[in-house]
């Protein structure tokens, strides 16, 4: 499977398309990044104003180290900034908080893609080790073996699938933290301009691509492993 052109062609695509994704993010926050907030609120003060908007009063806010490593962690009920975004006083820096914080709306909301996310999480960690494994273990099983590779086979795309399935999940939490960030922006008054808010519509919008760049590319692949199972159990 490694060596078939066809795979060879999928993952270079995959990777070609989350590269100039991840490139499109670094750009856009970096050009939003020197554009100042007028009300000069940094992004922790902007995560904080979202959650009181929203009503959401017990969640930790912690700086953590890394360049856009910003992420709501539902376990503990802590969302942690990354130092531009913790500190910043911009367009960006605020547009990626406030999503950050549409995440512990979604949480206390009890949005059930995000629990469902959560969930899945342990289990597409596991299978996203092991299902390659396997897989090459029951294609070469499957000319001595029919019905052990055949199987083994089997269970790693079930494997895989679940990585893509929590990559597809993912789209719609993402856009609606998006969404809910953009609304309590809005209606706080922490963005105040058109300016501020196509920033914002920009930013957020670049960062959403990562992750439909993301499920596409392991889509194909799924469907790649899909027709390889079955043409060996042809």
């Amino acid at each position: 499977m490694m060596f078939d052109p066809v795979w060879i062609v999928i993952t270079l695509v995959g990777m070609a398309l989350s590269g100039l994704a991840a490139m499109r993010v670094r750009s856009t926050f970096q050009r939003w990044s020197e554009v100042p907030l007028r009300s000069g609120m940094s992004g922790v003060q902007a995560a904080h104003a979202v959650c009181r908007a929203a009503g959401v009063t017990d969640v930790t806010i912690e700086r953590v180290d890394g360049f856009l490593s910003d992420h709501y962690d539902p376990t503990t009920r802590t969302l942690r900034l990354s130092p531009d975004v913790y500190d910043g006083r911009s367009v960006s820096s605020v547009a990626v908080a406030a999503h950050e914080a549409g995440h512990a709306i979604q949480h206390a909301d009890a949005y059930a893609w995000l629990g469902f996310r959560s969930k899945m999480v342990p289990v597409a960690v596991v299978g996203s080790r092991l299902w390659w494994i396997v897989f090459m273990i029951g294609a070469l099983l499957n000319a001595t073996a029919p019905a052990m590779g055949s199987t083994l086979m089997l269970a790693a795309i079930g494997m895989f699938g679940a990585l893509v399935l929590l990559q597809v999940v993912t789209l719609p939490v993402e856009f609606d933290a998006s969404r809910r960030a953009k609304l309590v922006l809005a209606s706080s008054g922490i963005v105040t301009s058109q300016e501020e808010a196509r920033g914002v519509e920009s930013v957020l919008g670049a960062a959403a691509m990562t992750y439909v760049a993301a499920a596409a590319s392991s889509i194909a692949q799924l469907v790649y492993l899909i027709l390889q199972y079955m043409n060996s159990n042809r």
